[in-house]
């Protein structure tokens, strides 16, 4: 039983990497169940055993890239950078790479705003216990003085979907809302002026 349960672990990774491959470099739009299917060389109805749809097969494509990027982020929190390069390391490592851009491009289309606010719930919940860590160690550091700092990282990383998903690049308004947001994450996390002020190479 547990062979079994094994191998169709092993084919359903198979699938995924298939997809992601092919989400890559045609785009999720430009890409149908059928050329997956014949890359994998499997019959439909295999297919739709381990996903019930395309989109299902990009939402478990996108877990499959948080769970990578979640590696590279507890290497960096295991780190011996600063408290500061820990917390601009950890949201690097959550973003997609150049390569999987056509991807993130998928679950930004007004189709899937269901799925968009699924992966940005997982991601919120996959990187603030990393943050959160994080700044547990600048206030032993005094660089930060606040309580209950797991409500507060959540409260800056909903702050920063909601903020930043209009993608309002290259907007005066924009560059306000970046001053604001640096001074409010400051006075949440007890921090000091200019403390946060590397936050502006992320969001530009």
């Amino acid at each position: 039983m547990e062979v079994r349960i094994i191998k169709k672990e092993i084919r359903k990774k198979e699938l995924l990497n298939i997809a992601y491959k092919l989400f890559m470099t045609k785009g999720y739009e430009n890409t149908s169940v059928d050329e997956i299917i014949a890359e994998a060389k499997i019959a439909k109805g295999t297919y739709y055993y381990y996903f019930e749809s395309k989109e299902a097969t990009l939402e478990k494509v996108i877990e499959m890239m948080i769970e990578e990027e979640c590696k590279k982020a507890n290497e960096i929190l295991q780190s011996n950078l600063s408290v500061q390069e820990k917390i601009l390391g950890i949201i690097i490592s959550m973003r997609p790479n150049t390569e999987e851009l056509k991807i993130q491009e998928a679950i930004n289309i007004p189709e899937n705003i269901v799925m968009h606010q699924k992966i940005n719930k997982k991601i919120i919940e996959v990187i603030t216990p990393l943050l959160t860590e994080v700044i547990e160690e600048g206030k032993k550091q005094n660089i930060f003085d606040c309580d209950n700092v797991k409500e507060r990282i959540e409260i800056i990383l909903i702050i920063t979907n909601n903020l930043f998903d209009a993608n309002e690049q290259n907007s005066r308004k924009l560059n306000i809302y970046i001053e604001i947001f640096i001074d409010l994450i400051e006075k949440l996390l007890g921090a000091k002026k200019g403390t946060i002020d590397f936050a502006k190479n992320l969001i530009n």
